[in-house]
């Protein structure tokens, strides 16, 4: 998704900019260094690789993910994906059992209906280096026509795709057949209302939570076996173009990207999550960054100028494309 940065820049100064990168292992804030990605639009921790996160543009010149280094937001590796397609509009990524990374090309850039769309499965490789690695390719469908949609997530203990649908008044939760083929159509059918215009969506290591984040706020909600229960809002921080989201690897945080030249991925508790001790031994103000139905997150200030940046170009038209 392309677009204006200068008016939002002021909500950035307001709201406050990102923490940066450390040599945390995984789970602290870091900046996206590679000037090739410039719309990062998904994120996976790795389950081989600690500290590593795989993010990829939802347009590029080829089917590329890209291994980056949290420690130092270096890419470490850049992967091409062989035996698919050209990609159109590729949204999400995820990491389901058995070290497979799933990733979304599900979106609709520049409002085109597809009648299906694609995912793509392969090994999270073992040794990190650029080098092509095979993907299987799978044919989607939905079960009630064709849906704009940002968010793909894959159950860790089933294995299970479910994807989520793109609706200014909210969406919908889609399920995917419990094996994905290959060889014919799949179809996702709703099971379950998201009450979020969705941009992505994580689930938690143990797949007890199902975290979904939209470009001003996020809700969590109980799995609960798939039949979700609203539990709360997330703390998601302000962004320019809040894209992207994926627990950490040990589960006590959520990672929050951006799309934009060095974007910033911003660390937040994840529900449940021990709050860090207060400045000064005060209470910190906002509600916990996991979410407890008190707030968003979002500094009044850096709220205003959203509005009025929404004001000045047109929320609608600024979002439309994914």
């Amino acid at each position: 998704m392309r677009r204006p940065f200068a008016c939002l820049a002021a909500a950035l100064l307001v709201g406050g900019a990102a923490a940066p990168a450390s040599a945390a292992d995984g789970n602290e804030s870091f900046t996206i260094r590679d000037p090739r990605i410039t719309e990062s639009s998904g994120l996976a921790a790795s389950h081989r690789h600690p500290g590593v996160y795989w993010t990829h543009n939802d347009q590029d010149e080829g089917a590329y993910l890209y291994a980056v280094d949290s420690r130092t937001g270096e890419t470490v590796a850049t992967i091409t994906l062989t035996g698919v397609g050209t990609p159109r509009d590729v949204e999400a990524v995820a990491i389901g059992p058995d070290d497979q990374i799933y990733v979304g090309d599900i979106g609709d850039n520049d409002g085109v209906v597809w009648d299906h769309v694609w995912v793509y499965r392969l090994p999270e490789p073992r040794r990190l280096r650029d080098q092509a690695v095979r993907a299987t390719q799978y044919v989607v469908r939905y079960s009630d026509g064709p849906r704009d949609a940002e968010s793909l997530v894959v159950h860790p203990k089933t294995g299970r795709v479910y994807l989520i649908d793109k609706q200014e008044e909210g969406g919908h939760l889609y399920e995917g057949p419990a094996r994905l083929s290959p060889s014919g159509t799949n179809v996702f059918r709703p099971t379950a209302p998201v009450d979020l215009w969705a941009t992505d969506a994580a689930f938690s290591p143990d797949g007890e939570q199902l975290a979904v984040r939209g470009y001003f706020g996020g809700l969590w909600y109980a799995w609960n076996g798939g039949r979700i229960e609203r539990k709360g809002r997330l703390g998601v921080p302000f962004q320019a173009q809040g894209e992207s989201m994926t627990y950490s690897a040990d589960g006590t945080k959520l990672m929050y990207g951006s799309e934009g030249t060095e974007s910033a991925v911003e660390a937040k508790d994840a529900p449940g999550a021990p709050e860090p001790p207060a400045a000064n031994g005060s209470a910190q103000g906002g509600g916990a960054d996991g979410g407890d139905g008190s707030g968003d997150g979002l500094r009044t200030g850096a709220l205003a100028v959203a509005v009025a940046c929404a004001a000045v170009f047109g929320l609608r038209r600024l979002m439309r494309r994914g």
